[in-house]
């Protein structure tokens, strides 16, 4: 039974699955080259089909998740959906009536599902169904955080653990409990969108003059540039009381922005940033070890956009009762049409374990029409590398980062090894030259390592459990520090991918970058400009190429170099 998931919100994407099998998952953003789409995901849909070798005909089942109001009627009038893209994506001078406009999406967010709201966007959905060939496939709405749990429990590989999910708001809810045991995953508390820890770190983020729902890892980064002082001194602090297995918000939305908004103007941004990670770490521990005690559970899953804040995992990581934990890598919404793929798998069929030892369920490029498209560049040379994963190691431990293009897109925000930019983890000069050539970041925001899971645990800190897909934050030992020093955060922090076998092809580089520099560790940031969704195919890593002047790119079995490279 073919299972099709389809996401049309913000980071709208497709997944296809057949059993007990993940075909293929990819969000929209890396066919438009809009970061974060929101349109109807046409492309993933159909890019998922051909990956199949199927037509729309084939496809049972069609699951789509988020019914709320604000999402209806988005659905309805798709022009809305766009406005509100350039606005909250800041590609338009600021509006006069900017905070007006603020106080009108939080009056609406909470509003959660109609009775109408179902059969409206069931409707809508199937209409863009059509369109695309589909002829009344049965179609099955699956609630938000549904949706966010079900990616959580049945990827997570743990036959026993508390499924937890927060996020802003989806269908009135900002988060939920749920057990999973025995393969039954049951619900059991459920947080209402107006006790949103998602919606105030939104807050704090476009407060701080970014984009919310996009640079909260940028006020993570910040945050450690405070001055530390403790949380009884955090002014913030009383703005949300973990009351045993629930959470209260002191104020509604829009009180809430006012207060930030004011308190915001009368210190610096970074004891802001410090405030607001602050408050969120406390919160989000403190109820995941209270729903541990109240469960008598030991293991969590998670998923949710909250669980992107790779600092605050680590505060739940350190939590003395916890023993196993697993965070699902596409956190946010962008995963949810997987999640309503599996929910529907689940109801209908009782599927709940996947086998998900790796995220890279994308798009692939055979040699061939890599060579074809390579042929057509004027500006490159290029030649089969019959030893890349060594020639790559050689020029990143002389100080040079590479473009690194291999096999299936990664699903999900981080690039792992498939579609990334290489670098030698202990050189400043290599970091500053891909910051300032290429990703052109923010001075705060640090790299991130991959590191051969072996040498995690004598790196790192606390490295008993391995994350694989760059979801949790850990400290670096202090005698490693110069090996890992342009990868790492100031604290001494890094968001490490811990590279098991999932990977033969990159786990060659890495042993390799072993033998010449001691550690099996290099910088990995994802192939793309500032601003640009991750590369999908090889126009897009050649074009990012051009445009930065990069000199050196491994794609599929060639090696490439620029003639017009600075």
């Amino acid at each position: 039974m073919y299972i099709l998931g389809v996401w049309d919100g913000h980071d709208s994407g497709a997944a296809l699955i057949d059993g007990k099998k993940i075909i293929f998952a990819s969000n929209e953003e890396r066919f438009t080259k809009r970061k974060l789409e929101v349109s109807f995901p046409h492309k993933s849909i159909n890019a998922a089909l051909a990956y199949a070798g199927i037509k729309p005909k084939d496809i049972d089942v069609v699951a789509f998740p988020t019914t709320e109001f604000t999402k209806t009627l988005s659905r309805v009038f798709p022009g809305q959906k766009e406005s509100y893209y350039a606005f909250r994506r800041r590609k338009m001078l600021r509006p006069r009536a900017e905070t007006l406009m603020h106080y009108a999406k939080y009056s609406m967010t909470g509003i959660g599902v109609l009775p109408f709201c179902n059969f409206i966007s069931s409707a809508a959905v199937m209409q863009e169904l059509r369109s695309m060939g589909f002829r009344d496939p049965k179609l099955v709405h699956v609630e938000h955080h549904a949706s966010h749990a079900a990616t959580a429990a049945f990827t997570s590989g743990l036959r026993k653990a508390l499924v937890i999910t927060l996020d802003g708001l989806g269908d009135g809810l900002s988060g939920t409990v749920s057990t999973f045991y025995k393969g039954r995953l049951e619900r059991q508390l459920e947080i209402p969108a107006s006790d949103s820890i998602g919606i105030f770190f939104e807050q704090v983020t476009n407060i701080l003059g970014m984009r919310e729902l996009e640079d909260e890892g940028k006020v993570m980064a910040m945050a450690d540039y405070s001055y530390p002082f403790k949380f009884e001194e955090n002014k913030l602090k009383d703005l949300f009381n973990v009351e045993g297995i629930s959470i209260k918000a002191r104020n509604g939305f829009i009180k809430q922005y006012d207060f930030l908004s004011r308190l915001s103007w009368s210190m610096p941004r970074e004891q802001f940033a410090y405030m607001a990670q602050q408050l969120l770490e406390h919160t989000a521990s403190k109820f995941i070890n209270n729903a541990m005690d109240e469960f008598g559970y030991s293991g969590v899953a998670l998923a949710g956009g909250v669980f992107s804040n790779v600092k605050a995992n680590m505060a739940i990581r350190m939590l003395q009762r916890l023993k196993e934990w697993y965070i699902f890598p596409h956190m946010g919404d962008g995963g949810i049409a997987l999640g309503a793929a599996m929910q529907a798998n689940y109801e209908m069929n009782g599927v709940h374990n996947y086998a998900f030892n790796d995220v890279y369920l994308g798009t692939e490029y055979d040699e061939s029409e890599i060579k074809a498209i390579l042929a057509k560049e004027k500006q490159i040379s290029y030649e089969i590398d019959n030893d890349k994963s060594s020639h790559a190691a050689e020029l990143i431990s002389d100080d040079n980062y590479v473009f690194w293009f291999q096999g299936r897109m990664e699903y999900g925000p981080r690039a792992l090894g498939n579609r990334s930019i290489l670098a030698n983890a202990g050189s400043e000069k290599a970091k500053e030259s891909l910051n300032m050539c290429v990703k052109r970041r923010e001075w705060y925001q640090p790299f991130a390592p991959s590191i051969l899971e072996e040498d995690a645990g004598r790196l790192l800190e606390n490295a008993e459990t391995k994350s694989r897909f760059m979801t949790m934050a850990y400290k670096i030992k202090p005698a490693f520090k110069d090996a890992m020093k342009s990868a790492i955060h100031i604290d001494m922090t890094a968001r490490p991918q811990m590279l098991g076998s999932e990977n033969p092809t990159y786990r060659g580089l890495l042993e390799r970058l072993k033998r010449k520099l001691e550690y099996g560790v290099a910088l990995n940031t994802s192939l793309n400009i500032h601003g640009m969704p991750i590369a999908m195919s090889p126009e897009d890593a050649i074009s990012a190429m051009k445009e930065t002047k990069t000199r050196y790119m491994f794609i599929g079995d060639y090696f490439v170099e620029n003639k017009g490279a600075d």
